[in-house]
């Protein structure tokens, strides 16, 4: 028997830093200590002593060695921790993307593995890395997360722990050197971790997590069957008919829910199952945008009962407020009916009612009902209309039978009987002919008051009569029929409008989308079910055959034996909804959710999938890029070495020295250039690999810069250099240092004026220095500054004889894996400035800040 599947807990952060780590083996030492067998799969200390301390004493599971690209990296051993099958592992970061060459691309799908073997697992992940606030975390901070984990893989936690920090606190922890090294703490500061940046982080955290409560509620309330409101948040509904005095009560819900922080506003128009709601189209159009507008979501739910319907549908989203119109019925149609108003506030309970007045509420309803349909109110006043009416209509003309000839009688009472049929339908209306046939022969054909006809005249317009009361009662039935049923297909057409409307704005996940279906038709839950084995002709009520794709409400389906309903939509999908039966125009709606469901399950994992195969594309579009891009230059240098070379071994021609000199000067020359062309091309490669060594040490710039100008060889003249000796030393690779000078001072060279030199200057501000390359060229526009730094991009070069556009690029990487910077800005009164920021040395800092005491 394969063991039950383990438990996943969660500490979610809004950014690095704030302790996800440090709670997780805190969690871990306090199971141990409890007596659960724990052993931490793989925690990254990040070099923190007060985390690195916490593993003392615990059980560490060996991890695996890989080499990619020549470098060794570690993973986490999925295979020895379910060969150990500890109670619970201590994994870190969730969204990790794992060495090409792994079983598994990230993380969180070894984790699945382990949570499948039967191992309870706790792990950690940043808010920034959930797949679905990618782009919003994008736009707040300006730096794009490469790792991310999708939602759902952390919506299925059985635990989601935030760990929270106010941005200040989070900050001084910086400040203190507890988060990341000395070196780079001014440049973290300054950027991602600005205030602004980690308030918002840390709300969409909140918020985030929240919601993930809010489903945990609706969920335990669902199973336990709660009906009451638990007012843990505020909930406002608006019950819109899609009458004119809908915008009114929106904007009313939304003042009401502005009065408290953290409130949601929701629409909701219920639709009868026969379609005879009254709505107009264009009035709920224009209502959706608005509820949208403020902040609120919109929903359609279906029902008879439209009190009961919208009870249920405020129950199940834990309303604490109902916002209703004001009837707008006359006072004469109250007596009779106290409206879905006074009904609704009347069932409420806890729920507190909002009536609210408005320009139509007295007015009379204005909707068009078709007089054809045959409700059950309907058909009760048919069959009484025909007990009654006749009767009286009998009494009322035995006075008058020696005035009127018996055609005019037999006209009257047909025209009851077509009366009874438009109200009552056929039933009503055969019986009421019958009735009348027999009140006629009695009381108005000769022999009076006897069943006998003596005129053949007479029997002929009674049976005349008969025949034609008969054939309008099953015209008017079917008239009835046919508006009923198409009355039904618009309410089916409104239903899918909505969900085509769902779909257009984007909102196809899974979650959402069987969430909407199951308010739409009031179901106890929605589960998205995926044969989890080859089919057989007797696993349909078998769960081991079965899997979870996706739910929504309460205890879901296990498989398709245990629901109410279930659709098939493929041989390895079923949709299984639990609640009520849905008869079989319910049923189509239901197959359309069940489609679109699937779709949405496939662009899922498309997503998935693409997001697996990106890396591979982006390094198959930069290896086309090269080789589009060197296709030219790895050859011009290569020839030119050959030619030289071949010039110089052939006896055939006697060379003079300055011959000899010339050609072996052109041969070092391209070797020379051919040389600079790989080194940058390795090392790009192993930037953006993330695997290029950096030896970080205490540089003094005075000494890095002429180095750097010698290095220009012919190109020395058009520099000059401005450096004062009282600089304090920076932290940088002074190999790497000099490379990104010599790019930066090359390409300078190359755009400035042959009578305009380059000038290079350097200064301190702070804890960083500032080195300048300026010069006097054409510049570059503002909007087109950040495409210089792009790989094999050359602004205005169209040949192939000035290289590949590597070193600006390269240059940047450089000094940002130093912890610097390089940005271009404009020269004052024209051309362009590279600005290179570097952060000074702790030796630097000891010294300044002994100068300033």
């Amino acid at each position: 028997m394969s063991p039950s599947r383990g438990r996943l807990r969660i500490y979610l952060g809004a950014a690095p830093g704030v302790g996800k780590t440090f709670a997780m083996l805190c969690e871990g030492r306090r199971r141990m200590e409890r007596g659960t067998d724990v052993v931490v799969g793989y925690v990254e200390t990040h070099g923190r002593p007060r985390t690195a301390a916490l593993t003392e004493g615990m059980e560490v599971v060996p991890r695996t060695t890989m080499v990619y690209r020549g470098t060794t990296f570690t993973e986490l051993d999925t295979g020895a921790v379910i060969a150990r099958a500890p109670r619970l592992a201590l994994i870190d970061e969730l969204a990790h993307t794992n060495v090409p060459g792994s079983k598994n691309a990230k993380r969180w799908q070894d984790i699945e593995e382990l949570l499948d073997a039967g191992i309870d697992v706790v792990s950690t992940v940043n808010i920034q890395h959930l797949e679905s606030l990618n782009d919003v975390v994008r736009q707040i901070t300006g730096v794009p997360q490469r790792e991310t984990v999708p939602d759902e893989v952390v919506r299925r936690a059985q635990e989601v722990e935030i760990v929270d920090m106010a941005p200040e606190a989070l900050r001084r922890r910086m400040a203190h050197g507890n988060v990341y090294p000395p070196e780079k703490i001014d440049a973290a500061l300054s950027n991602y971790f600005r205030v602004g940046n980690l308030t918002a982080l840390r709300e969409l955290a909140l918020l985030w997590v929240a919601n993930k409560v809010d489903e945990q509620l609706d969920r335990y309330r669902a199973d336990h069957g709660i009906a009451g409101t638990w007012e843990a948040r505020e909930r406002v509904v608006v019950a819109l008919t899609g009458g004119p005095e809908g915008d009114t009560l929106i904007r009313r819900a939304a003042r009401i829910t502005a009065r408290t922080k953290g409130a949601d506003l929701l629409a909701v128009h219920a639709t009868r199952s026969d379609g005879l709601s009254g709505a107009d189209p264009a009035n709920l159009v224009r209502q959706r945008s608005l509820v949208e507008s403020m902040g609120g979501t919109y929903h359609q739910v279906v029902g008879d009962d439209v009190p009961r319907a919208l009870l249920d549908f405020a129950r199940g989203v834990n309303a604490t407020q109902l916002v209703l119109g004001a009837s707008r019925r006359g006072r004469f149609a109250q007596l009779f009916s106290p409206g879905v108003g006074v009904t609704t506030t009347a069932r409420s309970g806890s729920i507190d009612v909002h009536m609210i007045t408005h320009d139509e509420a007295g007015k009379g309803a204005r909707r068009f009902r078709s007089g054809a349909a045959l409700t059950r109110r309907r058909r009760v006043a048919g069959w009484a209309m025909a007990l009654l009416a006749l009767p009286a209509l009998t009494a009322a003309l035995v006075p008058l039978r020696n005035d009127l000839a018996l055609s005019s009688e037999i006209l009257l009472f047909l025209l009851m009987v077509v009366g009874v049929a438009l109200v009552g339908g056929m039933w009503p209306a055969v019986t009421a002919a019958v009735a009348g046939s027999m009140l006629l022969n009695y009381y108005f054909t000769p022999p009076v008051s006897r069943f006998t006809i003596s005129e053949p005249e007479n029997l002929l317009a009674l049976f005349v009569y008969v025949l034609v009361a008969v054939m309008v009662s099953a015209v008017v039935d079917l008239a009835a029929r046919r508006t009923r049923e198409a009355a039904r297909a618009g309410a089916d057409a409104e239903v899918l409008s909505t969900l085509a409307g769902h779909v257009l704005r984007g909102d196809a996940a899974l979650a959402s989308l069987l969430a909407r279906l199951r308010e739409t038709f009031g179901l106890t839950s929605v589960t998205l079910l995926e044969r989890a084995a080859e089919p057989s002709p007797d696993d349909h009520s078998e769960p081991q055959a079965w899997r979870i794709v996706a739910t929504s409400g309460g205890l879901p389906c296990t498989s398709p034996g245990g629901a109410d309903t279930d659709v098939s939509i493929d041989e390895s999908l079923v949709l299984a909804v639990r609640g009520r039966l849905l008869d079989a125009s319910d049923r189509r709606v239901l197959e359309a959710f069940a489609a679109e469901a699937a779709i949405a399950l496939r662009h899922e994992r498309l997503r998935e999938e693409a997001q697996q195969a990106k890396p591979l594309a982006e390094a198959d579009k930069m290896r086309t890029a090269l080789l589009a891009a060197v296709s030219h230059d790895l050859r011009t240098p290569l020839a030119s070495a050959k030619a030289a070379v071949d010039s110089l071994r052939n006896t055939a021609i006697r060379w003079s020295e300055e011959d000899r000199r010339e050609l072996l000067a052109t041969a070092d020359e391209s070797l020379a250039r051919l040389d600079r062309l790989v080194a940058n091309l390795l090392d790009m490669s192993r930037l953006q690999a993330g695997v290029l060594g950096v030896t970080a040490q205490p540089v003094a710039i005075e000494e890095i810069v002429p180095r750097s100008i010698d290095d220009l060889g012919p190109l020395t003249d058009r520099i000059e250099g401005d450096i004062s000796p009282d600089l304090p030393e920076v932290v940088a690779d002074p190999a790497l240092l000099e490379r990104i000078l010599v790019n930066v001072m090359t390409n300078a060279v190359r755009y400035s004026p042959p009578d305009a030199p380059v000038l290079v200057t350097a200064s301190w501000h702070g804890d960083q220095v500032e080195i300048r390359v300026i010069d006097r060229g054409p510049g570059i526009p503002p909007e087109a500054r950040d495409q210089v730094f792009m790989p094999f991009q050359r602004m205005g070069d169209r040949d192939n004889h000035t290289g590949v556009g590597l070193g600006l690029a390269l240059s940047r990487g450089l000094a940002e894996a130093m912890g610097g910077t390089l940005v271009p800005e404009e020269t004052p009164g024209g051309g362009l400035t590279m600005l290179i920021t570097l952060p000074i040395s702790s030796r630097a800092h000891a010294v300044a800040a002994e100068d300033r005491a």
